[in-house]
């Protein structure tokens, strides 16, 4: 609700909004830029190079790197979709068209829901080749893998639609100015001078209701692969199964535990915190995830010296 009761324009009237970023501070303007430009296309590099290792090593055609395969494209399409605009606005006034606005506010909510979605796959992967091993080729079948990245895809799908066809229907006051450097959910409702009863309990459904049982589903995974590599005789063995799940629960924690801070500071006075947590799970998540994957992963590394050597030789 806008502080002060200004006369509200009709939704279909407004045809901008600002985007305020992350700092008001002109000095600061032109470092952000060539940090978030750093990261931008460390990023687009590292998720799109990583997806290709994947597609065309024969060796890496295996459910964890199906997921993984999936998870590079999403990091890769979801900072397109907002980072350019980003980097705009640390060189001038950021300000976007009402339906640019919601075009982006769909297309971030509906890939950023499906990496949620895609994180409780991989713990599962792993919980199936850990604690299942002789039934891991049948449990996690062509068909179960394509099936749960196509329920990714969907519960994406369904949260961002359902999230922009209510944010169709609220009014906006005159002040368009949102206090964050994309179009999210929460700050857009700041900006709405009619009731927003209906908006919130779909956020509370969809984000509140993912975000618990992505985490619940983690959890669990990560207690019973825990359980059973405490199990497994060998040092050797224990190792290489905590490194293979460390490299994933590392990303998860990063990715929830940034997501869960930036849309729990939602008051006045956190609102810097909560952009500032927002840029982990935005920027800096999708930068890391390649590296996080493929810095110890001698899979990964055998695959990139037998694509290095097809190519020099």
């Amino acid at each position: 609700t806008c502080q002060k009761r200004m006369t509200p324009r009709n939704s279909s009237s407004v045809t901008e909004f600002i985007l305020l970023g992350l700092s008001a501070q002109p000095a600061l303007r032109l470092p952000l830029f060539f940090l978030f430009l750093g990261i931008y296309v460390l990023t687009m590099l590292g998720n799109l190079g990583l997806s290709t290792i994947i597609g065309l090593s024969a060796s890496l055609h295996t459910p964890m790197y199906f997921f993984l395969f999936n998870l590079s494209i999403l990091d890769f399409c979801y900072s397109c979709v907002f980072t350019p605009k980003m980097l705009n606005g640390f060189l001038s006034e950021n300000i976007i068209s009402y339906v640019g606005c919601m075009t982006q506010m769909f297309f971030f909510c509906s890939l950023v829901q499906s990496e949620c979605c895609v994180l409780v796959s991989m713990a599962y992967d792993r919980y199936v080749a850990i604690c299942s091993p002789l039934l891991y080729s049948v449990t996690m079948s062509p068909r179960v893998c394509s099936m749960l990245m196509l329920g990714s895809y969907v519960t994406g799908f369904s949260g961002a639609t359902a999230h922009t066809v209510s944010m169709l229907r609220l009014t906006f006051c005159d002040s368009r100015a949102i206090h964050h450097y994309l179009c999210e959910v929460l700050p857009l409702l700041q900006l709405s001078c009619s009731s927003t009863y209906v908006n919130e309990l779909v956020f509370f459904i969809f984000v509140g209701g993912l975000i618990i049982a992505s985490s619940v589903s983690i959890f669990i995974s990560y207690a019973l692969i825990l359980s059973n590599i405490l199990r497994i005789p060998s040092t050797e063995g224990r190792s290489k199964a905590f490194s293979t799940c460390g490299f994933h629960l590392t990303a998860v924690t990063l990715f929830f535990g940034s997501g869960a801070f930036a849309y729990l500071t939602t008051s006045s006075e956190s609102v810097e915190q909560g952009q500032f947590a927002a840029v982990f799970y935005t920027n800096v998540v999708p930068m890391l995830n390649p590296l996080i994957y493929s810095l110890r992963n001698k899979d990964v590394k055998l695959a990139i010296n037998k694509m290095l050597k097809k190519v020099l030789l």
